[in-house]
């Protein structure tokens, strides 16, 4: 498994300001969706291309596109919503897949299994995004979820990490193709399962729900 913890000072500009608790929802979104654009960058780096035949005004070229089949983005809502526009910005071609969670889960609770909205390719990769890595169940459940469908890799974009997430990434995904992009890898998970420090519950602070 590969791990890319971005360090870049624009990122740590834009986390901090959604880190900070006065930050309103409009405010936290539009940076979400720039930050995630930014960390696309990197999640995109190996994406698989091929060569084709280009015309300049000047003369004739090799140029790249991307190969087929095209890359999948895979949301998981609802937090997860408000990183797709960020990415298909960048990958106006991708398809978009969409995963749910089939009950409520809290902090400290077991996640629940997913439950998806379309079927990969059998040579499909896949970019999964979720605003946090906390224990790293749910990721974990989801990336399971997606090579079962058939995903030949996965790579997953969160805005924030723990060592201890990362931790139980690595155990399941095992010799599998994973690559996990961070934001920011930050200190630990408290008593309640939420990361410290942390910027809150990102999908009630997307949605206006705090």
């Amino acid at each position: 498994m590969r791990v890319h913890v971005a360090d870049h000072p624009l990122i740590t500009h834009k986390l901090s300001v959604l880190r900070d608790a006065r930050t309103p929802s409009p405010v936290f979104r539009q940076l979400t969706e720039e930050l995630v654009t930014l960390l696309a960058y990197e999640a995109t780096r190996n994406v698989k291309v091929t060569p084709i035949e280009i015309t300049t005004p000047v003369t004739t070229t090799t140029g790249v596109k991307i190969s087929e089949p095209r890359p999948i983005v895979v949301p998981i809502l609802r937090a997860g919503l408000g990183m797709l526009e960020g990415l298909v910005k960048l990958l106006p071609t991708a398809e978009v897949g969409f995963l749910a969670w089939s009950a409520t889960r809290r902090p400290s609770s077991r996640p629940r299994t997913p439950s998806g909205f379309r079927t990969i390719s059998p040579t499909a990769s896949a970019s999964r995004s979720d605003p946090m890595l906390a224990t790293g169940g749910s990721l974990a459940a989801a990336i399971q979820f997606l090579f079962d469908r058939g995903a030949k890799d996965v790579t997953a974009i969160c805005l924030l990490g723990t060592p201890e997430g990362v931790a139980a990434i690595e155990a399941m995904a095992g010799d599998r193709d994973v690559t996990l992009v961070l934001g920011a890898l930050d200190e630990r998970l408290d008593e309640k399962g939420y990361i410290v420090p942390g910027l809150g519950d990102a999908g009630d602070r997307l949605y206006g729900t705090v």
